[in-house]
């Protein structure tokens, strides 16, 4: 983990990869997804600091999937409507089955 905020996140949530050789340029869509879903207040805000707020939005609106309370929490902390993140629009437009 070559940037120094990097230091401050849980190398447990780099389970797959190789924390050492982790960029924190190359590796931003793992970093972000990871920490949002999986890190607490403190990291989230390592991160937001570190990426900038833009970045970071921009970053998880295109990720192809957040569980539903992560979306809803970034939706709501950040004020932007759940239609802008690319995850919702995917889940509207499958076919949805009835369950019996």
């Amino acid at each position: 983990m070559s940037a120094p905020f990097l230091h401050n996140i849980n190398k447990i949530y780099f389970w797959d990869v190789d924390t050492h050789a982790l960029d924190e340029t190359q590796s931003k869509r793992l970093i972000i997804e990871r920490v949002a879903t999986l890190g607490n207040l403190k990291e989230i805000k390592l991160v937001v600091q570190y990426y900038g707020k833009q970045e970071f939005i921009k970053t998880l609106c295109n990720l192809n999937y957040l569980d539903p309370k992560t979306l809803n929490f970034f939706s709501l902390v950040f004020q932007v409507p759940k239609s802008k993140f690319k995850c919702f629009t995917k889940k509207q437009s499958k076919i949805q089955r009835w369950s019996s």
